[in-house]
């Protein structure tokens, strides 16, 4: 799994030759990445180019703070601190069918409370069609064991993504959809709720 999370964010890098940076963490995309069809060969001219939508950092889920009362983490109590670096992702075409494979990259902190040990890294990609009523395409949830060895402060997390499939839309229309990805502690939780509203769906909680 690191291997291959690692590759494909190396291979999104070389691609895009550039990086991006926020006010929270510096990340590589692909902007401008090209879905590839995965068909046999032919003499017929391709057809239209696809984009593959781009991925980011949802806002307001770019760190997690675990501390020792969760329901109210502060610095004096904080326990560990996990936040992202580098994102990729890599798009494929068939059948009509768009499916995405993301790419992520992360560490995790030792606070003053922590110790060193397994940490439990909650994890939300979804995709998103923006607009004046965003609309939640697809989402997928998973918690991934990070540990920080006995001798370490903090330990770094790679993951692949790779089960955010959805009918290929006009392109007009893929055009808004962005790829989030974020934590989300209250996630399992999250997924075993009563359907809510689209816009709601679409964001993580911590």
């Amino acid at each position: 799994m690191r291997a291959r999370a690692a590759a494909l964010i190396a291979s999104a890098a070389m691609i895009s030759g550039c990086s991006s940076a926020s006010s929270v963490v510096d990340r590589y995309e692909t902007t401008g990445a090209i879905a590839r069809q995965d068909q046999p060969e032919s003499r017929t001219p391709p057809a239209a180019k696809i984009e593959c939508p781009g991925v980011d950092i949802r806002p307001g889920a770019s760190t997690l703070n675990i501390a020792v009362k969760r329901d109210q983490a502060t610095a004096g109590d904080l326990r560990y601190q996990l936040s992202f670096g580098r994102t990729a992702r890599e798009c494929s075409l068939r059948d009509g069918t768009m499916s995405i494979k993301v790419g992520v990259e992360g560490r995790v902190i030792l606070g003053p409370f922590g110790a060193p040990g397994k940490v439990d890294v909650p994890l939300r990609f979804a995709v998103v069609r923006e607009g004046p009523e965003p609309k939640l395409i697809v989402s997928q949830f998973k918690r991934i064991g990070v540990t920080i060895a006995a001798d370490r402060t903090r330990a770094q997390f790679v993951d692949v993504e790779d089960g955010l499939s959805f009918p290929l839309p006009p392109a007009a229309e893929l055009a808004a959809y962005v790829v989030y990805v974020g934590f989300d502690e209250a996630g399992d939780n999250n997924d075993k709720k009563p359907a809510r509203t689209a816009k709601n769906a679409a964001a993580p909680h911590q």
